[in-house]
């Protein structure tokens, strides 16, 4: 490494919610460890692949939902804070943890270091409705979309709009207090739209939105980190190959591939926000109009940023970590042609995608490098540890989000 991280200032993985097969926790885990960095990390139990990682110090075993009162959460995060005993920089690997951070800022400073931001920015970038809001007032392309109040406003909608259409839940953590639906949902007629939005009770929490068909787009991804001015540490961009579930979730096969469009984009609407941290976007770009239209806006880091380093060995992870101890990121190209792998999910995306019509003409016909997700020669546990823990809940998982997609009603997502 041309460079070296400070190993007095300890990482904390910040993850709120039940999820423990999350590959982006043991990547973040491996970045910073690989560097000497002391890495600790929020657990479900003593038992997930994060929790067996070589480089973790300590697993803080604490299961949440994500739904609790903030009050206790930050509490919780001091208490951990006080058990590690030095100042340690905060790495969140959803929004609900990303939120809480930028909302709490003044009390959480004392125990850890972060990026400073507009505390109410993290929590509308999270949010469909204020992402979309966003979008419009910076002149950011992102698809037509409507915000329903009441059951009579999701018919008004139905009765003019062109069928299939997606629909999400507007806020971060109500998607798991009351979800509306389980994630992106394809609704391919209006009788679906219609029964499934008597569920959604009074003041339905959708986002109901364009379909872009999958055979005429392609899905694009971009990872930075900024600095508090909002100038870019680390930027990259990359194609999604394929998500599982199919077009809507994870990203479970992706290329990094040169878009220097679509840096300038992101880099500008980054400086008009004023952000500053670490960014995962999702855009679909529409070939019907050429334009690359902003799906989703992750305040923190993505599962997948491990597809992304620089020549000089720096991901948004490191470059965060650098920068928040007071050292410079070596600056340097992406490394064009990498390919990532979610070993458990990718094959089943591969079985859907042969059917889909969906294309990647930017993809490359043949990597230059593969990093997989969870095996790694020098960390071997966290792979074993997913293999246990995902053969029989994780088949039956992938099993029922399969039938879904196979009904055409809908696609379950992250």
């Amino acid at each position: 490494m041309p460079f070296e991280a400070d190993r007095d200032v300890p990482g904390l993985i910040v993850k709120f919610g039940d999820y423990p097969l999350h590959h982006g926790g043991v990547g973040a885990i491996r970045s910073l460890g690989r560097l000497g960095v002391p890495m600790y990390a929020i657990t479900e139990d003593a038992y997930t692949p994060a929790a067996s990682s070589r480089y973790l110090k300590k697993a803080f075993v604490w299961p949440t939902t994500g739904a609790e009162d903030p009050g206790h959460l930050v509490e919780g995060l001091l208490r951990i804070g006080r058990r590690i005993g030095r100042p340690t920089v905060l790495v969140p690997t959803d929004e609900e943890a990303a939120v809480l951070i930028a909302e709490h800022q003044d009390e959480l400073a004392g125990s850890f270091l972060f990026p400073r931001v507009d505390p109410a920015l993290p929590r509308r970038l999270a949010s469909k409705q204020g992402l979309h809001e966003l979008c419009e007032e910076h002149g950011i392309v992102s698809p037509a979309s409507a915000f329903p109040e009441s059951y009579e406003d999701i018919v008004a909608f139905a009765d003019t709009a062109r069928f299939p259409v997606v629909a999400k839940n507007r806020e971060a953590f109500v998607r798991r207090e009351r979800p509306a639906v389980g994630g992106t949902t394809r609704i391919a007629t209006r009788e679906g739209l219609l029964a499934l939005a008597r569920d959604w009770g009074a003041r339905p929490g959708v986002i109901l939105q364009e379909y872009l068909p999958r055979e005429e787009a392609e899905d694009w991804i971009v990872h930075g980190c900024f600095d508090q001015d909002s100038i870019p540490l680390a930027l990259f961009t990359g194609v999604k190959v394929r998500s599982w579930p199919p077009h809507a979730g994870m990203t479970a096969n992706a290329y990094v591939v040169d878009n220097p469009e679509l840096t300038d984009l992101a880099a500008r609407f980054i400086k008009q926000i004023g952000y500053s941290g670490i960014i995962d976007l999702d855009l679909r770009f529409d070939r019907r109009d050429g334009q690359y239209k902003l799906l989703d806006f992750n305040p923190r880091m993505g599962a997948q940023f491990r597809l992304f380093e620089n020549e000089s060995g720096v991901d948004v992870v490191r470059a965060m970590h650098l920068n928040l101890t007071g050292r410079s990121v070596p600056e340097g190209e992406q490394r064009a042609g990498q390919r990532y792998v979610v070993e458990n999910i990718d094959f089943p995306a591969l079985l859907a995608y042969r059917r889909s019509g969906y294309t990647t003409p930017h993809a490359p016909a043949r990597a230059s490098g593969t990093e997989l997700a969870w095996l790694a020669g020098d960390d071997p546990l966290p792979f074993l540890t997913m293999l246990a823990r995902f053969v029989r809940p994780g088949a039956k998982h992938l099993y029922q989000l399969w039938r879904t997609n196979r009904r055409g009603s809908g696609t379950s997502t992250k």
